[in-house]
């Protein structure tokens, strides 16, 4: 794959095989996304998690959904109850549910259901690094990944780590579906640069919507 910034005047852009990156999807929906995101965050604030490691994420994080995806010291992993609040995680909203099977159709995924949309916080210098999904319980089952606020260099490398890594711009509305033979691709994002949106301010939004269970 090149490693340049792909540079295509069509909306949409096949990046394999069951990968789609679908330029401004979800821009229509995105009033409506972000004010969900808000009542999220209000009843499951959103953290820095510490990795197995002992590190803190630069990126802050909560979820909504039948699960959550949490990481401390024991490990990555899915819990029905969000350890900070002792309650069940916020319900996945029907924005939330109608972008993430719209995306997926527009992949050539249907019936997608997802049960876990983690919701990440950048803030400028925030990143996330080169890794794989790997704690769901189906590896083909897409990932749908959608963009709010600040721009972001997206990291699509191969199906090993050391696999070169092509460089995507996303930007406020955009959406990334990876499924079938492409769902166990390792994928991040480099560190978030300074800015303002409009709509989000000085940070960037990423919903991912998941099949755990």
């Amino acid at each position: 794959m090149a490693s340049d910034l792909f540079e295509v005047e069509s909306p949409d852009l096949a990046l394999a095989p069951g990968a789609l990156l679908l330029r401004g999807f979800a821009l229509a929906e995105a009033i409506g996304l972000l004010t969900d995101v808000t009542e999220v965050a209000a009843r499951a604030p959103f953290r820095h998690l510490i990795t197995p490691g002992g590190f803190r994420m630069s990126v802050a994080m909560t979820n909504c959904g039948a699960v959550g995806w949490i990481s401390d010291r024991s490990g990555y992993r899915y819990d029905r109850v969000d350890p900070d609040t002792g309650r069940s995680w916020p319900r996945m909203s029907a924005s939330f549910l109608r972008i993430a099977t719209a995306a997926a159709a527009a992949a050539g995924f249907n019936d997608y259901a997802p049960d876990v949309c983690l919701i990440n916080r950048y803030a400028p210098g925030a990143r996330l690094s080169l890794h794989q999904d790997r704690n769901e319980s189906d590896d083909e089952v897409p990932i749908v990944s959608v963009s709010l606020g600040l721009p972001a260099t997206f990291l699509f490398g191969g199906l090993k780590r050391s696999d070169r890594c092509s460089r995507l711009l996303l930007e406020h509305g955009d959406v990334v579906v990876w499924g079938g033979p492409s769902r166990m691709r390792f994928h991040g994002v480099l560190p978030i640069g300074d800015g303002r949106h409009a709509a989000v301010g000085a940070q960037r939004i990423n919903l991912t919507f998941r099949t755990a269970l």
